[in-house]
């Protein structure tokens, strides 16, 4: 049995204070590490965080260190940028989920169609608080949203021509529903990454019909450019034969408005005396028509006479003078012809000039005056 020794308590008194001593020392230098790491956070560029106070939160968004109060304070972190979201099938392999994909159409048939929904956090304190699970309520409101809209459409506007309006119809009824459920998210984009028939065959005539409508486009697409090259061409040479009509019709009433002048300064001259207008007008119809005949017909008598004028004029009219009257008994004389004819009327006369030429009559007269006239 052991017996008590008073003389041995003060060293087990000096003993308790040295371990109480080293407990609060090793207290302190595990606390002080915890305490100084637990009061500093760090928000990266694409990160918010919402600091919440004895149950009040707030946003942070600078980025940075930043510091709070251990225990006190609690820092939850939230990703800002856009994410997104697959709708109908899974991204990780691209495999079709018909759960999300199979939908029907306005005209009772059946379509595939996946759809990828970016989103982003917009007000990070209602999407650490407001839900518990924002992500599944987009979820489960875009599958609503996508189904809503696909069955409002026919079957050839989800798989051809529709697919921008079904887009913008779709991500406009998810903006409405968020903004209904305040969750703190918002929808950036919705795109169709695929819409296909159920089945092997449709999906066939589908893409044939596809086929057909590119053709057509190009088909179009080469015309437009077929005209355009054409078209001002067209137009260069519309312009410029209406300039030359244009031009010739200018030209054309020029010279009409310069004869109208013309005949009316000649008419008023003609006016002031007929008669000597008269006559110079048939002698300068004459001094056009007479170098260019070569015979004058006669018919004053009952029988026509051809007169040659060549006999008349120049060298010829000379010759013709001298074989005369050589043989001035001859009976087929054209001089002695002329003679006797001119001497008959009367009324002939050698025209004025010096061009020797006889004057075939007075009735050959009147007529080039009725001629003139």
């Amino acid at each position: 049995m052991e017996t008590f020794d008073p003389s041995k308590k003060p060293k087990l008194n000096k003993i308790t204070g040295l371990l109480k001593k080293s407990g609060v020392i090793a207290v302190l230098v595990i606390a002080i590490p915890v305490i100084g790491i637990g009061s500093v956070y760090n928000i990266q560029e694409q990160e918010q965080a919402v600091l919440t106070t004895l149950g009040s939160a707030k946003t942070v968004a600078e980025p940075g260190l930043h510091f709070k109060i251990p225990f006190i304070q609690r820092v939850q972190k939230v990703n800002t940028t856009i994410q997104g979201v697959a709708i109908g099938y899974d991204p990780s392999d691209n495999q079709s989920e018909e759960a999300d994909s199979l939908m029907i159409t306005s005209d009772y048939n059946f379509v595939n169609v996946d759809f990828f929904v970016e989103y982003k956090v917009v007000d990070p304190v209602k999407a650490v608080y407001a839900s518990q699970d924002p992500f599944t309520i987009l979820q489960n409101i875009s599958r609503s949203c996508i189904r809503t809209v696909i069955g409002s459409y026919d079957v050839d506007s989800v798989l051809t021509t529709g697919k921008n309006e079904i887009q913008s119809r779709v991500k406009e009824m998810i903006m409405n529903k968020l903004e209904q459920h305040d969750v703190g998210l918002s929808v950036v984009n919705v795109t169709i990454q695929d819409s296909e028939p159920p089945t092997a065959e449709v999906m066939e005539a589908f893409k044939a019909v596809e086929t057909a409508k590119q053709g057509k486009e190009t088909a179009i697409n080469n015309a437009n450019k077929y005209r355009n090259e054409k078209l001002p061409e067209a137009t260069a040479q519309t312009d410029k034969i209406l300039q030359e009509a244009e031009s010739s019709k200018v030209q054309r009433v020029n010279e009409a408005n310069a004869e109208v002048a013309k005949f009316n300064a000649m008419y008023e001259e003609y006016s002031k005396n007929p008669e000597v207008t008269r006559k110079r007008m048939f002698y300068e119809a004459m001094e056009d028509v007479l170098p260019g005949m070569k015979v004058i017909i006669d018919g004053t008598g009952k029988t026509d006479t051809i007169l040659p004028l060549d006999s008349f004029t120049g060298t010829a009219g000379a010759a013709a003078s001298q074989s005369a009257g050589n043989n001035a008994t001859g009976q087929n004389s054209l001089g002695n012809s002329a003679g006797e004819r001119t001497g008959n009327d009367g009324k002939s006369g050698m025209k004025q000039g010096g061009s020797g030429t006889q004057s075939t009559g007075s009735q050959t007269d009147h007529g080039a005056e009725e001629a003139a006239e």
